[in-house]
């Protein structure tokens, strides 16, 4: 995985983390319900890629 990869992908947890605080802050459920996914996403992006990265060694 490059380095822009997964600067993405954490750009992409922080972004979704942030969403689901504001959410939270506003009761907003679907800027939570929004955050989460696009947290869990990132996560899910980031586990493939250290799984891709440990086979390569």
């Amino acid at each position: 995985m490059s380095n822009a990869d997964k600067i993405k992908a954490k750009a992409q947890e922080v972004a979704g983390t942030a969403k689901e605080r504001v959410g939270d802050a506003t009761d907003d459920e679907s800027l939570q319900a929004e955050g989460k996914t696009e947290k869990v996403k990132g996560n899910l992006k980031q586990a493939g890629e250290k799984v891709k990265d440990a086979f390569k060694k």
